[in-house]
């Protein structure tokens, strides 16, 4: 696999309308594990698509040496396709059962190939993922969106690629099959490019390639190596701007400086002239030549100034657009013995199928308790946070009571926002008793100034739309002293998650957060971990 690569020469490719993606896009990826990042909308996917043959490109060209596995962020897969379908060993599998049962037709053996051994490899494969107990013949709309995505990664590894490119590959996997998946690209050796915002996983990277204005750049080591070699320039940016700031201050001053003495030399060389009683025409050509100097002299001056500031755009350039929000949120504080939940004896039933054990589910949450709700997919942790927010109630002799109701919801879909109205409108409707001004400044930390502050939410790009939810939700009256996270971090970028999680360390009352990111539950503090699985909500030890 050490010959394995990808070559892009010259890639240009737009959408719809002559919106560009890329012009003229070069690079050359050889073995190893490499971390593709860009913010939301940049073309990591495209370029993915485009590695993979799913899209033409407009001008250059996309080669791939080696067998090509591709898993993309959507799997566009069939409900009644099986599982051997979906891994494409249905059809060696029908013609080894057919060998087995005296048909001995030559078009099998075509088949089958140099495949004799596809059932054990299968089944090795899905062990490894995780699915050791999902039979071949089983439908596939029987299965989670974690267990597709794993059983699209081991359709792909069953391939033997020599280059493997993945989409958002932990997007709906749960923390155990995460890891399963870290275990696998830790022993890959071929070509391996990986799009993702999932921090663990690109930690576990060779180098990290960055999608940057259309341009890709490389860096040495893991994400933890890549975010230290960015501040690192990103420090040294700032040094050369303050400097071209200075220059052109200078450049300024020392014009203005030359044109003064200038004005005073042709003031004084005028009073001379007069004094002197020279012909007008001798005294008309030395003030002719006075004023030729000059104007070289501030020519000359203007050269230096137009020079000085041409560096300071391209310091600017170099300098990157990294705003962080700055917050306070003081009513959000919850008195550390305040119970902000109490549930007990919580029973949901869908169906036949009861999510929660007998005698049902019980939590309590005290003060500002930060706590990371994890399990398998499909244990029903959406299900308890529901419960929790009061969208459902308990059946039986189960309870569930809130402090104040000041509970607030935040799910992936970011639909909290009326899409019609305008950032500072919405705002306006969750703290309609805040001053106008102080609205503007809250929209302000947050980074919605002057205009932004006045966009249409449905014209907003994902993070901004994550900004203005948290905006609304946190700033609201009465400030939420109950926060509940559905996988917040899903489909985010990476500036917009560092976003997030910035507010949430703004935030004093209590939160529940279902999430399968580690990283981005200790970045938030998590200091309680409930563990639901099989139906028992139990306490639980922080992930090793």
């Amino acid at each position: 696999m050490s010959d394995a690569r990808i070559i892009c020469s010259g890639l240009s490719f737009s959408w719809p309308g002559d919106v560009p993606v890329f012009q003229d896009l070069s690079f050359t990826l050889g073995a190893g594990r490499t971390g593709l990042v860009a913010p939301n909308g940049a073309g990591k996917s495209t370029l993915l698509k485009l590695i993979a043959g799913e899209h033409r490109p407009a001008a250059g060209t996309v080669s791939v040496e080696g067998v090509l596995g591709y898993l993309p962020q959507t799997l566009p897969l069939d409900g009644d396709l099986t599982v051997a379908d979906v891994l494409g060993v249905a059809p060696v599998i029908r013609a080894l059962d057919a060998i087995e049962s005296g048909d001995a037709a030559e078009e099998h053996f075509a088949v089958i190939g140099d495949d004799w051994d596809i059932e054990e490899r299968t089944r090795a494969q899905l062990d490894r993922l995780g699915l050791g107990d999902v039979a071949l013949d089983r439908r596939l709309d029987t299965l989670s969106g974690g267990q597709v995505v794993s059983l699209g990664l081991a359709a792909q590894l069953l391939k033997r690629p020599d280059v493997l490119l993945l989409d958002e590959p932990t997007n709906n996997l749960d923390i155990d099959a995460r890891h399963r998946l870290y275990g696998v690209l830790e022993d890959w050796n071929g070509c391996l490019l990986v799009v993702s915002h999932d921090r663990a996983l690109l930690d576990r990277m060779d180098r990290i390639a960055e999608l940057e204005r259309g341009e890709m750049r490389f860096y040495g080591g893991n994400f933890t190596a890549y975010e230290e070699a960015l501040r690192i320039e990103q420090e040294a940016a700032e040094k050369d701007v303050r400097s071209a700031e200075q220059e052109v201050k200078r450049e300024k001053r020392e014009m203005q400086q030359a044109r003064e003495r200038a004005a005073r030399r042709q003031s004084n060389a005028a009073r001379n002239l007069k004094d002197a009683g020279l012909p007008k025409i001798l005294a008309g050509a030395r003030k002719g030549r006075a004023q030729e100097s000059a104007g070289r002299a501030d020519g000359a001056h203007a050269a230096r100034l137009g020079d000085a500031r041409a560096r300071l755009q391209e310091a600017e350039r170099a300098l990157r657009d990294e705003q962080a929000i700055s917050l306070e949120l003081p009513a959000t504080s919850v008195p550390a013995g305040r119970t902000v939940f109490l549930g007990e004896r919580m029973r949901v039933r869908y169906g036949d199928r009861a999510v929660f054990a007998e005698p049902g589910a019980s939590l309590e949450i005290r003060g500002p308790e930060r706590v990371a709700l994890i399990g398998p997919n499909g244990a029903g942790k959406s299900t308890l946070l529901r419960l929790i927010g009061g969208d459902l109630s308990p059946e039986g002799d189960g309870t569930a009571r809130r402090a104040d109701g000041r509970v607030a919801y935040l799910s992936q879909r970011l639909d909290l926002l009326d899409l019609d109205r305008t950032v500072a409108e919405n705002l306006a409707a969750f703290a309609p008793g805040v001053p106008e001004a102080e609205r503007m400044n809250l929209l302000a930390r947050f980074l919605f100034r002057g205009a932004r502050a006045h966009l249409r939410v449905g014209a907003l790009s994902g993070g901004e739309r994550l900004r203005a939810t948290l905006a609304c939700v946190l700033c609201a009256e009465p400030a939420p002293q109950l926060l509940l996270l559905d996988e917040p971090t899903n489909n985010l970028d990476l500036a917009s998650a560092a976003w997030l999680v910035g507010a949430l360390n703004a935030y004093q009352g209590a939160f529940v957060v279902v999430s399968h990111d580690e990283r981005f539950l200790a970045d938030v503090g998590v200091n309680r971990w409930l563990r639901l699985a099989e139906g028992r909500l139990l306490e639980a030890a922080a992930p090793a």
